[in-house]
């Protein structure tokens, strides 16, 4: 009988792992290409920011979709007008994929350079100053 509350090893379920990962892999790979053939700016099907559409701000997150239309077409300054942001979270994003895909090849794992709650922190104030920081009137200071 199996004791209840005991967390079975991951070895032991390599076709959950497996069937995850192909879902994750496929499901990626359809919104990158539906996200290179329909530009957001135009497509009425991608969500609308909430913050956006109740308080005219934009959130961290707002041009993101833009801005990985424009990158995926090979338009760095277009994106990162959009959104910043993004090319920070970008490279992390890949890290983090990339460290879990090694994990799920050769079971040895990569070295998490963030652990410390300090590095989370700091990402958070990141993020909420980035959000605060692109809200505020830029061009009105400089006469625009």
């Amino acid at each position: 009988m199996e004791a209840v509350g005991h967390a079975v090893p991951i070895r032991s379920r390599p076709a959950l792992i497996w069937s995850i990962t192909i879902s994750v892999l496929v499901v990626s790979f359809v919104v990158v290409v539906v996200l290179f053939a329909f530009n957001p700016s135009e497509a009425r099907f991608y969500p609308r920011c909430f913050l956006k559409s109740f308080t005219g701000l934009d959130c961290p997150g707002c041009g993101g979709l833009r801005a990985m239309h424009q990158l995926l077409h090979g338009h760095f300054g277009a994106a990162f007008q959009l959104n910043p942001l993004l090319f920070l979270l970008l490279p992390l994003a890949a890290f983090y994929a990339l460290r879990q895909l090694l994990f799920l090849f050769t079971g040895r794992r990569v070295a998490h350079p963030f652990k410390s709650p300090r590095w989370w922190g700091l990402f958070a104030l990141v993020v909420v100053g980035f959000g605060v920081l692109r809200n505020l009137p830029w061009r009105s200071w400089f006469g625009d």
